[in-house]
């Protein structure tokens, strides 16, 4: 909980705003993302560099202030009252201290509460396998998997563990008995929870973030012997998140992770945000499910035709975002303008209007 009452004051605007981020800086008002939209609340003066790097001291945990000193940025999680909890990143600009806060709700919504297709609950009953939720930042990927760690939590007995830098939101353990670590508090890396997640009797393991070579050839590893792995990556679609993945590894490697990839990949879901007629904001996204014929062109070196499949293959149960995205416009939920701003093709997307 903040002890600096202005930041108490910011955090419950942006919680009664509806609001998604606080940015706190100095030279300006603090200034809210509403529904995609940054709004200066200008009933507050611009902050000072002393009075800036003195919030971000006030809330860093004790143990951690000489990390910021050291790296000049640091990642951590802050309790609001009894309702949110905020993901803060603290950093330099220009050499004065500035804050980012994410929102994270207390209570976890459905599939169907975020308006994400039923399908994803297929991918939560299986009991092996690489699951990726895939987009920019700020898109919805870390509240997607909530929702889908919590649907496993309610319907099976499974010891889960998420890796997080920071914990984002509180699992409390249903039928499911969930441990959650956080990296830097926990444990030192994504890499070292993962290999010691092999002697902890884990069924299904969340890793936040997939930000190296180490990890990702862990996360891997565990999905071919036996866990449910899933975890986030910054990539446009299921094409590129493929390549990325690959390119991570040695050259030398490439053709064996393909094999691995290939054998162990279960889907990849990637979303986008859009600003709704209604207001507020609603999901566009793009399914991959693994098939024979995506395995078959993963192990092949043909990522470039995956985009073809997706569209080719609905009555699987893929999904297309240009296709999404026509949808969305049909039900008159967002402009057709908006809808072009996020379109994977801009001929796809008017060929399904």
């Amino acid at each position: 909980m903040a002890s600096d009452k202005r930041l108490t004051e910011l955090l419950d605007v942006v919680v009664k705003e509806g609001g998604s981020d606080l940015h706190i800086f100095a030279g300006g008002p603090p200034t809210i993302r509403v529904s995609g939209a940054l709004l200066p609340i200008t009933r507050y003066p611009a902050f000072t560099s002393e009075e800036t790097d003195a919030i971000l001291r006030s809330i860093v945990p004790e143990e951690r202030w000489k990390e910021f000193g050291e790296d000049q940025t640091i990642d951590f999680s802050l309790a609001h009252g009894t309702d949110a909890r905020f993901r803060i990143n603290g950093y330099r600009v220009q050499g004065a201290t500035a804050l980012a806060l994410r929102l994270i709700p207390h209570a976890i919504r459905t599939l169907t509460e975020l308006n994400l297709p039923p399908i994803l609950e297929v991918f939560t009953q299986r009991e092996q396998g690489f699951f990726l939720v895939v987009g920019p930042v700020g898109q919805g990927k870390s509240t997607t998997l909530a929702t889908m760690i919590d649907s496993i939590n309610e319907s099976r007995a499974e010891h889960i563990l998420t890796i997080e830098d920071p914990v984002e939101y509180l699992f409390t353990s249903k039928k499911s008995l969930i441990h959650q670590r956080e990296v830097h508090i926990d444990v030192p890396d994504f890499h070292t929870a993962l290999q010691s997640a092999f002697r902890e009797d884990m069924d299904v393991i969340m890793v936040g973030e997939m930000r190296d070579y180490e990890t990702i050839s862990s996360a891997v590893t565990a999905a071919e012997t036996g866990h449910l792995v899933f975890s986030t990556l910054h990539t446009n679609n299921a094409a590129q998140t493929i390549d990325r993945i690959i390119d991570m590894f040695p050259s030398e490697q490439q053709d064996q992770v393909r094999v691995q990839l290939a054998g162990s990949l279960a889907g990849i879901f990637s979303q986008r945000l859009v600003p709704r007629i209604a207001g507020g904001l609603i999901p566009a996204y793009e399914l991959l499910i693994n098939n024979n014929a995506v395995s078959t062109l993963i192990r092949d070196a043909r990522t470039h035709e995956i985009n073809a499949v997706i569209q080719t293959s609905s009555q699987e149960g893929m999904i297309d975002m240009d296709r999404s995205l026509s949808e969305l416009v049909k039900r008159g939920e967002v402009t057709v303008e908006h809808a072009y701003e996020y379109a994977m093709d801009t001929k796809t997307f008017e060929r399904y209007l």
